[in-house]
This record gives C-alpha cells, sequence and structure tokens, in this order.
C-alpha cells in the first residue's frame, strides 16, 4: 500500500484507552502527520538540483520565517548509490552567503562544503563526487564561518541516504516513508511574534542555543501510521545544542543497526539511546502487536538541558499500527566491520578543547540568572565551584562582581583547538593520505559536552572519555563525545584536502564551532 493509503486509516487507529498519556491528552486535537521529507534521486544526466530558500512555516501557533532545500524548511533526502557518480547544483536563493556541507561523507575536500565553500546570493555552486563508502545515513547542511548556528536553526538541514549492494540484499525494512521512516529531530524557540528566535550571545556561546519546542520533521509531535512487524527509524539529532535520548513510551527494546558511517556487525539491543548534536542512528522496532505507543526523549544530565519541558519524558512522535503487515525483517548480521588495525608506530595528534574563561563563567552565570539551579543540572557542586579548572569560584559574590557586558571578549574567538581559536586560511596540520592516526581528543578542564566532528572520514572510537566505547558505538563514527575527559579516535583519510579547502575537526555543538573551537587541516 501507499503511503497515502496508510494516512487514511490513521484517525481509527488504535484504542483511547491504549494510548500513552502524551496521547490522550492530546486526542481532541488532531495530530499532524509525520512529514515525510521527498526521496531525490540523480537524473538521466547523474543531476541533484537544489536552492536554497526563504518561506513560511507554521510550528504549532507560530508561524514564522524558515529556510529549506527545495521548499520552506528543511529539505529532501537525497538517495545516492555506492560507486556512482553524483553532479550537486546548488543555488542559493538567500539574502546571504551559504555553503552546503556533506556530513558524514567522505569525499574530497574541494567538494567537502565546509567554510571556504562559499555560495554568494543569488549565485551557483556545482559538485561532483562518487560515494564509495558502505551504506550510510549521512546529512547535508550549512558551514557558514560564524553563522552555522543560526542558519541550521532556520531550518536548513536534509538527510543523504547512500546505498550499496550489500545492503540491499538484506530484508530490511525499505519502503519509504512507511516502514523505512526519517526522524529528524530538532529544537526551536520562538519570539512574542512567532519568528524563530536565534541569538549568538554569552550564554549560547557558552553552552549553545537550546529552546523549548521540539520538533519532528520540522512538526510538533506528529503522528505516523506503521504497518505491522518492523519498522525502521532513521534518526538524526538536528539539534544545535540540545543532545537527545531516544526510548519507547512502553520500554520496547530499540533495535539499533547503523551508527554514523553505516551498518553495525550485528543489531543491538537498547532501551535508551543517547544522541548528540549531529549523530545519527538507525533502528528497528517491533510493531507486531498492534499497540501504539510514543517515541520519547528522555531528560538528558547537561548544562542548560534539562529546563523545561524536557525535565520529563518529552514525545518525540506517535507511532499507531495498522492492520497491514510489513515485509521487512531485524537480521540477525548485518554487515562485517574490520577489526582494529594494530595501534603500533601510528602518528598520535593531540587536540585540547578549551573555552575562554571569562566566556565559561558569564555564560553559565547568564544561565543561572534566567533559569536559576535547575540549569545545571548534570554538574555536582564541587565541579561547579572549579568549573573549567580556572579556580575561580562559581558562587554569586564572585560572578556579580564580573563585567555582565563581556567588554574585551571577542566571542568569535572565545573558543579554542590547541590554544587556537579557527583561522580560515592557517590549517593546523597535514595528514597522509590513506595512513590510519591516533586523535586523541581532550575536553580536560570543561566540563562542557563536546560533540567533536571530523570531516572526511568514518573513524572507529577507541576510547570514550576514557572509557571503551559501547557496542552501538563501536562502528563507523564521524562523531565522538568528549565531556570533561579524554577520547581517543582512529581516522584514515582516503581523499586529498589542499590548503585551499582543508577539511575541518570541531564540535559540533554549533555554537561553539561558530566562536573558534575548529581547526582546518589538509591531507
Amino acid at each position: 500500500m501507499q503511503r497515502r493509503d496508510f494516512l487514511k486509516y490513521s484517525a481509527a487507529l488504535g484504542a483511547f484507552s491504549a494510548l500513552p498519556l502524551w496521547s490522550r491528552s492530546a486526542f481532541a486535537a488532531e495530530r499532524p502527520a509525520l512529514p515525510i521529507p521527498d526521496l531525490l534521486e540523480a537524473d538521466a544526466q547523474s543531476r541533484i538540483r537544489l536552492t536554497v530558500q526563504a518561506g513560511k512555516t507554521t510550528f504549532g501557533k507560530h508561524t514564522a520565517t524558515s529556510w529549506g532545500y527545495n521548499g520552506n524548511l528543511l529539505g529532501p533526502a537525497l538517495k545516492l548509490q555506492q560507486g556512482k557518480q553524483v553532479n550537486v547544483e546548488i543555488r542559493n536563493q538567500l539574502s546571504e552567503e551559504t555553503t552546503v556541507h556533506w556530513h558524514g561523507l567522505e569525499v574530497p575536500g574541494s567538494v567537502d562544503g565546509g567554510p571556504q565553500g562559499v555560495i554568494a546570493p543569488g549565485k551557483s555552486r556545482s559538485v561532483s563526487f562518487t560515494p564509495t563508502q558502505q551504506a550510510a545515513t549521512c546529512w547535508f547542511h550549512p558551514h557558514q564561518h560564524g553563522k552555522t548556528g543560526y542558519q541550521v536553526a532556520m531550518g536548513l538541514a536534509g538527510l543523504v541516504l547512500i546505498e550499496d549492494p550489500h545492503s540491499q540484499q538484506l530484508l530490511l525494512p525499505k519502503s519509504w516513508g512507511v516502514d523505512d521512516v526519517p526522524v529528524i529531530v530538532q529544537d526551536k524557540k520562538f519570539t512574542a511574534d512567532g519568528e524563530i528566535d536565534y541569538q549568538l550571545d554569552m550564554m549560547s556561546a557558552a553552552v549553545g542555543w537550546f529552546g523549548d519546542t521540539l520538533l519532528t520533521n520540522g512538526a510538533i509531535y506528529p503522528r505516523h501510521a506503521a504497518p505491522r512487524g518492523w519498522l525502521r527509524l532513521r534518526l538524526l539529532n538536528g539539534c544545535n545544542a540540545r543532545s537527545l535520548n531516544f526510548a519507547t513510551s512502553d520500554k520496547r527494546p530499540l533495535y539499533v543497526i547503523a551508527s554514523d558511517g553505516g551498518l553495525l556487525a550485528e543489531p543491538v539491543a537498547v532501551t535508551e539511546l543517547p544522541m548528540m548534536p549531529g549523530e545519527r542512528f538507525e533502528v528497528l522496532v517491533e510493531t507486531r502487536d498492534g499497540k501504539p505507543f510514543d517515541i520519547v526523549t528522555l531528560p538528558v544530565s547537561q548544562m542548560g538541558m534539562s529546563i523545561a519541558p524536557f525535565d520529563k519524558p518529552h514525545p518525540v512522535m506517535s507511532i499507531q499500527p495498522l492492520r497491514v503487515v510489513a515485509s521487512g525483517m531485524l537480521p540477525d548480521k548485518l554487515v562485517p566491520v574490520p577489526a582494529l588495525p594494530s595501534l603500533e608506530g601510528l602518528t598520535q595528534r593531540t587536540l585540547k578543547l578549551t573555552m575562554d574563561p571569562m566566556l565559561d563563567q558569564m555564560g553559565m552565570q547568564a544561565l543561572m540568572d534566567k533559569y536559576g539551579a535547575q540549569a545545571m543540572d548534570g554538574m555536582d557542586h564541587g565541579a561547579m565551584m572549579q568549573h573549567g579548572g580556572h579556580g575561580q569560584g562559581m558562587n554569586h559574590g564572585t560572578m556579580g562582581s564580573m563585567d555582565h557586558s563581556g567588554h574585551g571578549l571577542d566571542l568569535h574567538h572565545a573558543n579554542r583547538i590547541n590554544g587556537q581559536a579557527f583561522a580560515m586560511d592557517t590549517p593546523q596540520f597535514a595528514a597522509a593520505r590513506g595512513q590510519h592516526e591516533r586523535w586523541v581528543i581532550s575536553g580536560e578542564g570543561d566540563m562542557m559536552l563536546h560533540p567533536f566532528h571530523i570531516h572526511g572520514t568514518q573513524f572507529r572510537i577507541l576510547s570514550e572519555n576514557g572509557k571503551k566505547p559501547a557496542a552501538h558505538r563501536s562502528g563507523w563514527k564521524d562523531t565522538v563525545k568528549v565531556e570533561g575527559g579524554v577520547s581517543e579516535v582512529l581516522v584514515r583519510f582516503d581523499h586529498d584536502a589542499p590548503e585551499e579547502s582543508a577539511y575541518m575537526a570541531h564540535c559540533h555543538l554549533l555554537e561553539h564551532e561558530d566562536t573558534g573551537m575548529m581547526l582546518g587541516f589538509t591531507v
């Protein structure tokens, strides 16, 4: 059955008594159907056309100016084939510069779409590349220097699906928008007159921009009518700064089948799935019992992230099974994941992430002034008193005596890697193509979460904050968690990135990236 046929039946789904609490409380109000992005494939000339444009979108009671690719908000999902060249023509109809970065794709620096790949207003850019990596769910978004957070907040994001022969042979759910479902989760906040309320200020530069409204594919708590059997969810945490922790309202397990860079060796059952900004996971969830349930995000201990309504489990979307039966399965085995090579004799690089002490403390004080002690959830009292290892007390007396104007503090250079804020024309080092390297990424001396992302590679996590990575984080990844400790990754770059189009490595808390916590490197 086509998706439109499923949706015809959705209003009659599920007994009222069986619905989760959120569904019951909102049952009288018609829930929006989950918007499904168009699946866009290359034409006969191997072309895909993208237009970056402004429009209007209604978010609940707000109708706001928003930006999208080929539409008002978000964008299509681009379906690419391993080994097949694609030519992407990007036209910028915005009134400001932008770039399009292929997050998770292993492509040359010249087409990667980092901050050097600027497309001026009214201009176009064409890029050609051939995906060589395995099947994966990646995404594309702006990477405009100093304005990435703003442009993503305005709505610019879309999925990239890479397919390969092996993944196509697996009996996974494959019916787009029916049992193979994109789930792009973001948070937003709005001004009194209903516009998207984005600002890069002292507080957001320190802890990130976060909102009070959760959106799934651009809709507030939508419903999805799914066949019975196995449902595949392609999850993207598309938030600027908010970490999410996915679960089901009735505690049925999520079976993780893929991470950032593609399929795992075998499914991993979890009851909770934490995801940092920029991360993707594919999960299968069983709907055979026909009972409706919610996908929810559980409270997260991260500064500023547990403010109401996120201090309690919060609904992401409702799943309402139909009588029709799906054909997809949960395989026992997925794809071979190679054993880690020897780490002996590898080039080792250390990347130390730091925040300006003044920004660190003033941002936290602004957070406390606005939201109270609840905003500091996730930090023990001792850590707060010596936050960032700067030896300056976090008590109100010390903070109150500081210059709250931030005089002398340049926000765009306040966060650093190896003591340097991002400099567009000065790559910090050169990696050798085709050679494994061991990168040690340190967040010691600051208690903030840093989802660290590296362009041009899918890596393996050796350790995450000093611990062995969880089973579902042991496959191919492009983002690693750094939070007050040290994480190590094994990287390899198979494409060139010359100085004029260097790759980026940066914190994917977008306000940290925009304020200097990024470096360029060549291959």
